[in-house]
């Protein structure tokens, strides 16, 4: 084997020598304070191992509280994997930077992770109330439509049931959203280990002034001690209400500063970023003439809700066609509140050859965090576009009597067309003149031979066979049945009841009587006139 076969061989076993089952590992939250726990959750997708993770490694800067595991199945782009997650509540032996190193779990390794420890406030409330809550803002002043994160914690040193509520944050000339769900901990405060309940809002003032955030009351069930649950009614719950509320709070709107410019959308924002991606990449490879880019732009603004962000310049170009997608608006929930994306996306197809200048685009925003204006863009981009020999004409240009050779077939096609539409309308226009229904001469029995078998059926009582012989006296009269029926009311009747006898299980009761004397009776002047002397036979081919 030659040393480059021996060269390649030996870096792919290296690259599959560190292609190792990645073991995923996150937490609840990254800053925290002394005394508060924390969850730690490693997650692995390596079917093949069924250890548990090695948590020595946490001993120096943590307690571990508790381990939980828990397998799922679930099913992407339809295929079925199994998932293995280990919760384990870790608790702070020391305050400031920490560092969860990183676990192994088989040939898996997971990433290290950075935590920020604070020291315990001294001011808060000592554990003599075994349930109270605390309510605090990360910053007492916001300007108008930035946000503000409240977040109330309600602190129990003794078990509470699952009955517990709190009250809505309902405020006037704001928008509220909750961040995620409410999160349970553990701190240990004088001394006394308590429960935590987190719960945390984004507040956005809408206009500017004093915003007064009201008290929020807190309401659950506190377990009674062990003898005082078995002295209880073994049908109710062994407990006292306990109902605590959090201090009012107010908050400072500051207007839209005087430096931002006039006519741009507001954006106060703690960061924000743009980002674009091709695909393919017009910088990699060659664009003709009908080619198809599409560009994606990413607007990513750290403090806002998505519904803030504004719609993004449209990329306007001669010799680009542009084909927009619907926008995707997503919110990311993280420790210091919510992070609003915007990802538009778009089809563009070169529709000239030469060089297109996309324009550079750009956001304006407001920094919250360092208090000035910034803007944030994409830069300029030129496109290089290609003739495309798939779209090119197969003759030359100044051929002209081959394209006339073509040309003329459809001329003639279109030509004929004209005349067979002109000749269609005009035997429309002839057909409109002439009656709907002509009337055939009269062929088969007369009148009188027909009028005669409809005689015999209705003495009969037969309403078979005296409908087949209405129906045939009736085709050769000058009226049809129904105008005959709608005006003269005895044969209606007596229709009636023929009708009923040949839908009905009476029809062997009918009599024929009624319907022949409304034969009769039709008015002479409606019935059909027969020539004088007929006797339902032919006249003599040479009368005398």
């Amino acid at each position: 084997m030659s040393r480059f076969g021996v060269f390649l061989l030996s870096l792919l076993w290296a690259v599959l020598a560190q292609a190792e089952p990645l073991l995923r590992a996150s937490v609840d939250r990254t800053r925290l304070e002394a005394g508060e726990s924390l969850e730690l959750t490693l997650e692995s997708q390596d079917v093949t191992e069924f250890g548990k993770p090695d948590l020595r490694a946490l001993d120096n800067d943590f307690e571990v509280r508790g381990t939980r595991q828990l397998n799922s199945l679930h099913s992407l782009d339809g295929e079925t994997r199994a998932s293995t997650r280990w919760i384990i509540t870790l608790l702070p032996r020391r305050s400031g930077s920490l560092r969860i190193p990183e676990l192994q779990l088989g040939q898996s390794h997971s990433q290290a992770i950075e935590l920020q420890v604070l020291q315990a406030d001294a001011s808060r409330q000592d554990s003599a109330s075994q349930v109270f809550i605390e309510a605090s803002l990360d910053s007492s002043d916001v300007y108008v439509q930035a946000q503000a994160v409240l977040t109330l914690r309600i602190y129990h040193s003794v078990a509470l049931y699952d009955d517990s509520s709190l009250s809505p944050l309902q405020l006037e000339n704001a928008k509220v959203e909750p961040l995620g769900e409410s999160r349970t901990y553990e701190k240990e405060i004088n001394g006394v280990r308590h429960g935590v309940i987190e719960t945390r809002y984004a507040i956005y003032a809408q206009q500017s002034g004093t915003l007064e955030i009201p008290s929020l009351t807190f309401t659950a069930t506190a377990a009674a001690s062990p003898d005082a649950a078995s002295a209880a009614n073994g049908t109710a719950r062994a407990g006292r209400q306990v109902q605590v509320s959090s201090l009012p709070l107010r908050l400072a709107v500051r207007p839209i500063p005087a430096a931002w410019p006039a006519g741009v959308p507001w954006l106060p924002a703690r960061s924000l970023s743009l980002e674009e991606h091709w695909n393919p990449d017009p910088g990699d490879q060659q664009v003709q003439i009908g080619d198809s880019l599409t560009r994606n732009i990413t607007l990513r603004a750290e403090g806002l809700s998505s519904t803030q962000l504004p719609q993004l310049p449209a990329t306007e170009i001669t010799g680009l066609r542009r084909y927009p997608d619907q926008p995707l608006l997503r919110n990311e929930i993280g420790e210091r509140g919510m992070t609003a994306n915007r990802e538009e996306r778009e089809a563009l197809v070169p529709t000239h050859s030469g060089a297109l200048a996309l324009p550079v685009l750009e956001v304006a925003w407001w920094n919250t965090r360092e208090d000035h204006l910034e803007h944030s863009s994409l830069p300029a981009r030129a496109l290089n576009v290609q003739d495309n020999p798939a779209l090119s004409a197969d003759t030359p240009a100044g051929d002209s009597s081959s394209a006339s050779s073509l040309l003329w077939p459809w001329q003639l096609a279109t030509l004929l067309f004209a005349l067979t539409s002109v000749l269609g309308f005009a035997l429309w226009w002839r057909a409109r003149s002439q009656p709907a229904v002509l009337r055939a001469a009269q062929t088969g029995p007369s009148p009188r031979t027909l009028l005669d078998d409809l005689k015999r059926a209705c003495q009969a009582n037969d309403p078979q066979a005296t409908r087949q012989a209405l129906d045939a006296w009736a085709r050769q009269q000058p009226e049809t049945l129904a105008e005959m029926a709608a005006r003269f009311v005895p044969l209606s009747d007596a229709l009636d009841g023929l009708n009923g006898a040949l839908y009905s299980e009476s029809g062997q009761y009918w009599q024929g009587e009624d319907l022949w004397r409304a034969i009769g009776t039709i008015p002479p002047a409606e019935q059909v006139l027969l020539p004088a002397g007929e006797n339902g036979s032919l006249p003599p081919l040479y009368p005398k």
